[in-house]
């Protein structure tokens, strides 16, 4: 819809209309939008006083690393003209986005089938907690329960203190994540079928899917993974490590790179060992030998310990804090922090894209608008006037 001139990316040609919320879907969007698409973001009039999912913590860390490289909108989808703007919009859109209870749409009138009698080529894609339909469909859907529900928790933590939650938003980030390799699944068949289709994601879904050999160890092996705490749970030695000044993590489970470990340690005594003399004798010893080990790592610091496992290629590293992440020289090459002025906060780093394309890179092109920044803009796109635009504002439909 607007001057693609502005935008570059591979995905520059593409229209995503976005009306998702919270963490999963806003993930997904974000995905398109920092490659080119032109998102625009459809939010409550701020005269409804409806709160989107984020309160008034629109300047917050989160929502500002969320919703960059969008264009912002306000609508009431509530009222028959909300309702006729936003079918105007998909009527000229390539993606619709939605994360609400799987109801909400049907009660609006905006979900698939509707809008496709309009646009059948618009890929629409939905983000629930546990799918479209089926016995929990109408349950709410939080990061956390589907951490539990998809097994997650029961697997994460140290044997016996009871089931912990991952530090980060597991299920939500890649379920938002899944539905943008759906969506561009999608938009990829549609060059052949000329067609658009629905897309459709769950929390419960993306965190099964996540949890990969875990989860296939019961599917084929019906073994139930427990808690490993720091520990890889099959292959030992990698887990966390003491040294004189904190902590690192080893990676030695296979034959040769545990050989190296013991060399750069020092320890040729636990390469005679018969019980540490296989990988899987290893694992069943686990608690043993990483006693052993301790008992050397404690002996130098955390800085010499690496510099002695990188000259001795033992795969190692450190257990950094969130500002020494960014501090790391590697993480400052690969460019993770991605600075983007504010109107508000001013100069502020946003995380970058975890992926690279050597001719159309990534681009944080704009930092989040504010409510309703590019209504106006993009009402005059749909070709409203400015006397219909005010009255429209004036009725709180925009």
């Amino acid at each position: 819809m607007s001057n693609t001139s502005t935008r570059r990316g591979p995905l520059s040609r593409f229209t995503l209309v976005d009306l998702t919320r919270v963490r999963s879907g806003p993930t997904c969007v974000r995905q398109l939008a920092d490659w080119g698409a032109d998102v625009i973001k459809i939010e409550t009039p701020a005269g409804l006083e409806v709160s989107d999912g984020w309160g008034g913590n629109r300047h917050g860390p989160d929502f500002q690393n969320l919703h960059r490289n969008k264009r912002c909108m306000t609508l009431n989808l509530k009222d028959p003209d909300g309702l006729a703007i936003f079918r105007k919009l998909t009527e000229r859109a390539d993606v619709v986005v939605e994360n609400f209870r799987p109801d909400v749409k049907f009660r609006l009138g905006i979900d698939y089938e509707t809008l496709k009698q309009t646009n059948p080529r618009l890929i629409y894609a939905s983000i629930s907690g546990f799918g479209q339909d089926g016995p929990y469909a109408k349950r709410p859907g939080f990061d956390q329960i589907a951490q539990g529900m998809g097994g997650l928790m029961a697997i994460t933590g140290i044997p016996g203190q009871g089931p912990v939650r991952a530090g980060i938003a597991v299920s939500d980030s890649s379920a938002g994540n899944y539905c943008a390799m759906g969506i561009l699944t999608a938009l990829l068949e549609r060059e052949v079928s000329g067609e658009g289709q629905w897309v459709q994601v769950s929390l419960l879904q993306a965190m099964i899917a996540m949890l990969d050999f875990q989860a296939a160890r019961w599917l084929v092996a019906k073994e139930v993974p427990p808690q490993a705490g720091n520990d890889h749970p099959t292959g030992i030695p990698t887990g966390v490590f003491p040294t004189a000044d904190g902590y690192i993590n080893i990676a030695a489970s296979a034959q040769t790179m545990w050989e190296r470990l013991c060399k750069a340690l020092g320890a040729q005594e636990l390469l005679a060992k018969p019980e540490y003399a296989t990988p899987p004798l290893r694992s069943r010893n686990r608690a043993e030998c990483n006693k052993d080990i301790a008992e050397f790592t404690r002996r130098k610091t955390s800085r010499e310990w690496l510099d002695a496992f990188e000259k001795a290629s033992v795969a190692s590293g450190p257990i950094y804090k969130m500002n020494e992440v960014f501090a790391d020289p590697q993480v400052e090459h690969l460019g993770m922090a991605v600075p983007v002025k504010h109107p508000v906060l001013g100069d502020i780093e946003l995380v970058g894209q975890p992926f690279s394309l050597s001719r159309t890179p990534s681009e944080i092109r704009s930092a989040t608008p504010e409510l309703g920044e590019h209504t106006d803009e993009v009402m005059h796109e749909l070709g409203y006037s400015d006397t219909q635009i005010a009255d429209l504002r004036r009725r709180i439909v925009i």
